[in-house]
């Protein structure tokens, strides 16, 4: 047993990573500042800057509320919303699979694990699941990877978005730059990369494999 679990340290580690990895995944998936408009007519987006997420679009006017007061809009994205560009569809479907790989891959590994620490010495039983949570590891980096990237190129080009008049929002802004999604959904990236790469490097003892066999 003690050789399988220290043939099993850097899975260990590799549990951990893509454990914050999926967390950080899941995070970005709901923080609505994947870009930050700056406009400059502010009679309605009061401050003149507007979020733009994945699934909602929100910016703080202070029209119909008290004089000091102020109230943050926002208006939720519909599936059949023809405006949004391919980046945004993309974001929203392919981090709904990482999400659920992810989880699949942390599943896989945490029954690989058990099966270390429970002194289990079946081959079967602990490195296919490695392989597996690592492959789902690394699947999951990638489908975060594509949209987080291709969000980051459409604001550095500044592109626009032709919102409908209800949505109160210019087609195109003065300025953008990436919000907090951005940041988060790369380090979900490299540490779902990192696990995945951790978990493929797993090797079963091979004085384990004898003693199980004899």
């Amino acid at each position: 047993m003690s050789s399988l679990v220290s043939a099993s340290h850097l899975q260990l580690a590799a549990f951990a990573l893509g454990t914050v990895g999926w967390i950080l995944c899941t995070v970005s998936m709901g923080i609505v500042e994947w870009r930050v408009w700056h406009v400059d007519n502010t009679t309605i987006i009061s401050s003149g800057i507007a979020w733009v997420g994945i699934w909602k679009v929100c910016f703080i006017s202070y029209l119909h509320v008290s004089p000091g007061y102020r109230e943050q809009f926002c208006h939720t994205f519909n599936g059949y919303d023809s405006f949004l560009p391919h980046e945004i569809f993309a974001a929203q479907g392919l981090l709904l699979v990482a999400m659920f790989m992810g989880l699949l891959g942390l599943a896989a590994t945490v029954f690989a694990l058990r099966n270390v620490y429970m002194g289990i010495t079946h081959k079967t039983l602990i490195t296919p699941f490695f392989l597996v949570g690592g492959f789902l590891y690394i699947f999951a980096g990638l489908c975060i990877l594509i949209p987080v990237s291709w969000n980051f190129y459409s604001v550095t080009h500044n592109q626009s978005i032709a919102f409908p008049p209800s949505y109160y929002m210019p087609s195109s802004p003065v300025a953008q730059e990436a919000g907090a999604a951005i940041p988060v959904g790369i380090v979900a990236v490299i540490l779902l990369l990192l696990s995945g790469i951790f978990s493929l490097l797993y090797r079963f003892p091979v004085t384990t494999n004898i003693l199980t066999k004899s």
